[in-house]
């Protein structure tokens, strides 16, 4: 289709054409992914063999302090006088040596590192009264993760080093001096002050962020749950038994769980985004329109939903909506009904339920996003609309929803997202219920990936497949995000706003 051709299309069919050309260009990206990451390797492999030959050059080229130093971490700064570095590199080197092989050898990394591929042989048994503990699965794992960090970490400080001795060399060569201790410090508070300022919060990230979720992928290639818990009992490798598990096409077991889960999670954040966002923005237009009266009292009416926690108000909305609560005992009492309405008990009206309780949440958010982008939308695209004959309609489909999508977009993806993993909503209200016995894992009828990841792990200690899920439910996620990001109008017209 030419450009000219495009034009002339209407503006459902201009978003049909860019969902299917969106879509059609999937399987393309994921090619060029595939292409970039394999490139990416080779990338790596070829510095990495640079790297060995440079460690080659140096050591054969080097004097004999560089040489020692790849030995000793930090003999050579120090031997040069550059105490600081040299003190540093010894310390690190020390540190990791006496971890790794420490002489007590449930201490060491060494003995962490060594059972790893096994997590464990041996039991923990009762002696009588005495009881004798064997291997714990659970440290040898997450030690032996935390081993490989260490050793990771060893591996570039020694090529730092070896790097500093060369940089050394070739700088007294060119009758230069060296930097002392001070001027090492000085400059870590000047020029180099961004390393001082980063150290911090990457080792913060690598510890409590990467190292986690590192050990929660490993967690799912094993058999952790509630039969083989440690101290007491050993878990072990399962390879892709779990991921089988999970995935299968047995309806009574979790598989058919999990796409009821699934299939349930998607459809109410797409309802939960979207009725959200539309009715937002339509109360916003409301609001704004001229000759409404007391628009900042509506405006703080709806924003009272957003100051009382949400914690007290979907505690309480729930025993609203019980089987005894006010909206029921109110509807027999006027005659509206003659039995009470299952809003938790049975699964279409507790689904029904939820969004609409969600719906009364989230639109004060929407409003108020929605009134400070409609307070920009230029006053004479409106007037020129109106010279055209344009009716109230067409000025919403024509002007306010595109001007509103084009900024929005990018807050709609990251909404989407949130609402997938919308915990709190769920939870408060009705705990995921009703639960049924078609469903495995404890998993209600009202149940997001997230609520049900929560009970697997809090209330059935099922760490495995709890474990898959988290995994799984970033693979959706990132799907969805990727194909999203890349149809929003923000994305594909950052240049300009049509």
């Amino acid at each position: 289709m030419t450009d000219l051709d495009y034009l002339k299309l209407s503006k459902p069919a201009k978003m049909a054409h860019d969902l299917g050309s969106g879509i059609a260009a999937i399987p393309g990206r994921i090619v060029k992914g595939f292409k970039g990451l394999g490139l990416w390797f080779a990338k790596v492999f070829r510095g990495l063999g640079a790297s060995i030959a440079d460690l080659v050059t140096t050591f054969k080229d080097g004097d004999w302090k560089t040489r020692l130093s790849y030995l000793v971490m930090g003999f050579g700064s120090c031997a040069r006088g550059q105490w600081g570095r040299g003190i540093l590199f010894f310390l690190f080197q020390t540190v990791f040596n006496l971890y790794m092989f420490f002489p007590n050898a449930s201490l060491s990394g060494c003995y962490y590192l060594g059972k790893l591929s096994t997590l464990g042989t041996v039991e923990t048994y009762k002696e009588g009264r005495r009881t004798v503990y064997g291997d714990n699965s659970f440290f040898i794992l997450l030690y032996g993760v935390l081993t490989l960090f260490f050793i990771l970490a060893f591996i570039y400080t020694w090529r730092l080093n070896v790097k500093q001795n060369k940089i050394s060399e070739q700088i007294l060569k060119s009758g230069h001096k060296l930097k002392t201790t001070k001027e090492d410090l000085s400059s870590l508070m000047d020029e180099q002050f961004h390393k001082t300022l980063l150290a911090l919060p990457v080792l913060g990230v690598t510890v409590f962020t990467i190292l986690p979720i590192i050990f929660m992928i490993l967690v799912a290639f094993t058999n952790f749950d509630a039969t083989h818990q440690p101290p007491s009992k050993l878990f072990t490798w399962v390879g892709w038994d779990n991921f089988r598990q999970l995935l299968s096409t047995d309806t009574a077991a979790y598989g058919g769980t999990f796409k009821q889960v699934l299939l349930w999670t998607l459809i109410w954040a797409f309802f939960a985004t979207f009725l959200n966002y539309f009715l937002g923005m339509l109360v916003a237009i409301m609001i704004n329109k001229k000759g409404i009266k007391l628009k900042k009292v509506w405006r703080t009416i709806l924003v009272m939903t957003i100051a009382i926690p949400q914690f007290v108000s979907l505690l309480y909305v729930s025993k609203m909506f019980a089987q005894d609560g006010l909206i029921n005992t109110y509807f027999m009492k006027w005659g509206w009904i003659k039995s009470p309405i299952p809003f938790w008990t049975q699964a279409g009206w507790a689904r029904f339920t939820v969004i609409l309780i969600n719906v009364w949440i989230g639109i004060p958010y929407l409003m108020l996003i929605a009134t400070g982008i409609l307070m920009n939308i230029p006053a004479d695209l409106y007037e020129s609309a109106r010279i055209d004959g344009a009716n109230a309609f067409q000025m919403y489909k024509k002007i306010t929803l595109p001007y509103m999508l084009f900024v929005t977009g990018p807050y709609l993806l990251t909404s989407f997202t949130g609402n997938i993993n919308n915990f709190n909503v769920i939870f408060l209200l009705s705990q995921g219920k009703p639960q049924s016995l078609e469903l495995a894992g404890n998993a209600g009828y009202t149940d997001l990936l997230i609520t049900w990841l929560y009970k697997m792990t809090v209330n059935d200690t099922n760490y495995k497949l709890a474990a898959v899920m988290g995994i799984l439910v970033f693979v959706v996620l990132a799907v969805i995000n990727l194909v999203a990001y890349n149809l929003i109008p923000s994305v594909k017209n950052e240049e300009d706003f049509q």
